[in-house]
């Protein structure tokens, strides 16, 4: 009976470290303070200008929940800028409505994003963060409106609206 409980308990921790891979949420290439960014922080200065809900987005690659983001409804002209770093990503010229519970454009501000492969919870995905800090931004899609075909799906605490 040990014998067989010390099999299960040992098949049980290695499949679930196995899986972690793909249900921790995190991307196989991580934009994080461990990479080269133009600005680059400790994790302990991240907190310390980060709300707790913009650290686990940005610097954790959390997720907001759909539908509780000001940003997703905000139509008004301006720009959209990283939290953390206050980089312009987007304008409002690319913004739509989605139907998401995101805020989502058809297009970055050239230069201001990068991407990296997502390969969490059983499916490959195209990450998006801030070319400048790394902070982690939302995902792209290939389901997006013309002229790009594009849809970057973006959490709304990441960024902060600027009119103008």
């Amino acid at each position: 009976m040990k014998k067989r409980y010390f099999l299960h308990a040992g098949a049980a921790m290695l499949g679930t470290v196995w899986l972690s891979r793909y249900l921790s949420g995190r991307s196989e290439v991580m934009a994080t303070a461990k990479n080269e960014f133009e600005i680059s922080k400790t994790e302990e200065e991240w907190r310390k200008i980060l709300t707790p809900e913009q650290f686990s987005v940005l610097r954790k690659h959390g997720t907001e929940r759909a539908h509780t983001s000001s940003l997703d409804k905000q139509y008004a002209k301006g720009a959209y800028v990283c939290a953390a770093c206050d980089l312009p990503l987007f304008t409002s010229d690319t913004k739509f409505n989605s139907g998401t519970g995101w805020p989502s454009f058809f297009n970055s501000i050239e230069g201001a994003i990068a991407t990296t492969v997502d390969k969490s919870f059983f499916m490959t995905r195209v990450e998006v963060h801030c070319h400048r800090c790394g902070g982690h931004l939302g995902h792209v899609f290939n389901d997006g409106p013309a002229p790009t075909g594009k849809r970057y799906c973006m959490n709304g605490v990441a960024m902060k609206f600027i009119e103008g």
